[in-house]
C-alpha cells in the first residue's frame, strides 16, 4: 500500500540533523563484493530502499550475506551464479546495471533486464554497452517474458534483456565515453579491474562517489590511477581479495539539508557534511545570501538569511552543482528576490516537480524541458502533490515546510530509495510532518 506524507509547514525549525552515508556510492560498492570469493565487509551503509534491493540482488545470485551491526554487512560471493538474478528487483532500480561489470568480469556472462529506477528522462545504457563491447563482450537484446508475483497473483510482460557474454578473459582497451555517465565509468571501473592488460577511460565521471568505488577497488588489490579526474587508468589483476570499507557521507543528502535549512529559515547543524565534495555548491549558497558557516571538517550551521537572491543555478557534472541538488535549489528560488534560471542540461525530465510547486504558489516559467525561471519571492500553500522521482520528492519535502497549511505528498515511496526515515530526523527539529498508508 502506498505511503503518503503530510506536512503542517511553516513550523520553526532548529536543532541536530545528521547526514546517512552516501546512495550513490553504496550500490556500486556492493556491486564490487561480487569481484572476489573472499569475505568484504561495508560499513556506514544508508538504510535506504535501494540499498536494500542492491543486497537483495546479490543474495539472489548465491551470494551470502549477514548483517553485523545496524549499517555493517559482510558479503561473500564464493558460489554465484548470473543465471539466478533476480529480475523483477532489477526492473525497480537504475544501479542494478552495476552488476554487468563484476558479472561479465568475473563469470564472462550475465542476462539483465532493462534496469529500472526514477523516471526522469531517457537514460538508455548504450554507453555501458558501447564500452563493454571494445572489452570483448557479445550483445544481444531480446524480447522476454519477465513475470513476478503481485499479492497473489503472478503477473508476467514483454521486457527488453540484455544477454551479454565474453568468450575470453575480458581486454584492457582505450575506452572513451559519449558522456561523463557516472553509472558506466563505476560498471568499466569494475570490469576493468580483472581484465587482462591496462583499461583506459576517459571523459570518465569524477564524482566523489566514483573515487570513493576506486578506494574500496584498491583496498581490494586493484590497480587505478586518475579516480577523481577524467581520466582513469586501470591495470587488471588475476584475482582480488576481500576489503573492510566504510561508504562516504552523502555530499547530496548534505546539500539537500543545507539548502531545507535555508529554505525553511531553520536554524539547523548538519553534521557529517563531507565539506570537500561541496566547493561550488558553497560558493553558490554563499553567493545567494544563505546565512551559514562551516564550524569543521564535517559540520555546517545554517540560521536565517535577510535576503536570498540566487539569479542562476545551473547542473554540471562534477565538480559543477549536482543535477540531484537542482530540485532543492529550485524551492530555494521561491523564497529568493527576483529571478532565477534554473538550467539542467543533463535530464529532460527533472524539472517536472516544478509542476507541483506552480500548484503551491510559486511563479515558475517553465521554457523548455531543460530550463526554467522562477520568479520570487512568494508564499506557498500547502496542497496535494506527488512526487516524480527521488530527488523531486525531496524538493517537495522542503516546499511542504516551508508553505502554509497542510500539503499532502502522494506515494512517497521514490523518497525511501534515497533518504532514511526522513520523517522521523525532520519531526526531531520541530517539523509536523508524518507518514500514514
Amino acid at each position: 500500500m502506498a505511503e503518503k506524507f503530510i506536512i503542517k509547514g511553516g513550523k520553526p525549525l532548529k536543532g541536530v540533523i545528521e547526514v546517512k552515508g552516501c546512495k550513490n556510492a553504496a550500490t556500486p560498492i556492493l556491486a564490487a563484493t561480487l569481484l572476489t570469493t573472499d569475505p568484504c565487509i561495508i560499513d556506514n551503509l544508508p538504510l535506504i530502499e535501494d540499498v536494500f534491493r542492491m543486497i537483495e540482488l546479490i543474495r539472489s545470485l548465491g551470494a551470502t550475506i549477514d548483517w553485523l551491526g545496524k549499517r555493517k554487512i559482510r558479503i561473500e560471493a564464493k558460489n554465484i551464479n548470473p543465471e539466478k538474478l533476480d529480475q523483477n528487483l532489477v526492473n525497480k532500480m537504475r544501479s542494478s546495471v552495476l552488476l554487468v561489470g563484476p558479472l561479465l568480469a568475473r563469470c564472462g556472462f550475465v542476462k539483465i533486464s532493462q534496469p529500472g529506477g526514477c523516471f526522469i528522462g531517457a537514460r538508455p545504457i548504450d554507453t555501458h554497452l558501447l564500452a563493454l563491447e571494445k572489452m570483448g563482450v557479445e550483445t544481444k537484446i531480446k524480447k522476454m517474458k519477465n513475470c513476478g508475483t503481485k499479492g497473489r497473483r503472478i503477473i508476467c510482460s514483454e521486457t527488453n534483456f540484455y544477454l551479454l557474454k565474453t568468450k575470453n578473459r575480458l581486454q584492457g582497451k582505450e575506452i572513451i565515453l559519449g558522456e561523463f555517465s557516472v553509472t558506466a565509468t563505476e560498471n568499466i571501473l569494475l570490469a576493468a579491474a580483472l581484465a587482462k592488460g591496462k583499461t583506459v577511460i576517459k571523459i570518465a565521471a569524477a564524482e566523489p562517489h566514483v573515487e570513493d568505488l576506486a578506494r574500496f577497488l584498491k583496498k581490494m588489490g586493484a590497480s587505478i590511477k586518475g579516480e577523481g579526474t577524467h581520466t582513469i587508468e586501470v591495470s587488471g589483476k588475476n584475482r582480488l581479495k576481500g576489503a573492510r570499507h566504510a561508504v562516504i557521507y552523502d555530499p547530496v543528502e548534505a546539500g539537500t539539508l543545507i539548502l531545507l535549512a535555508a529554505a525553511t529559515k531553520g536554524k539547523i547543524l548538519v553534521k557529517h557534511v563531507p565539506v570537500s565534495y561541496l566547493d561550488l555548491f558553497f560558493e553558490k549558497v554563499a553567493e545567494a545570501g544563505v546565512n551559514f558557516k562551516i564550524i569543521s571538517k564535517s559540520s555546517v550551521r545554517v540560521e536565517p538569511a535577510r535576503k536570498l537572491k540566487l539569479g542562476r543555478v545551473q547542473a554540471l557534472p562534477y565538480p559543477g552543482i549536482p543535477t540531484d541538488l537542482q530540485s532543492a535549489f529550485g524551492v530555494l528560488a521561491t523564497q529568493a528576490e527576483g529571478s532565477t534560471l534554473i538550467h539542467d542540461p543533463l535530464f529532460e525530465g527533472r524539472l517536472k516537480y516544478l509542476e507541483e510547486l506552480n500548484k503551491m504558489g510559486a511563479e515558475i516559467i517553465v521554457c523548455d524541458p531543460h530550463r526554467a525561471i522562477i520568479n520570487g519571492p512568494t508564499q506557498l500553500y500547502g496542497t496535494d502533490v506527488g512526487p516524480f522521482d527521488l530527488r523531486g520528492g525531496a524538493a517537495l519535502v522542503i516546499a511542504g515546510l516551508t508553505a502554509k497549511g497542510t500539503t499532502i505528498i502522494n506515494d512517497i515511496s521514490p523518497i525511501d530509495r534515497g533518504y532514511e526515515r526522513l520523517e522521523e530526523r525532520l519531526q526531531k527539529l520541530g517539523a509536523d510532518i508524518k507518514r500514514i498508508k
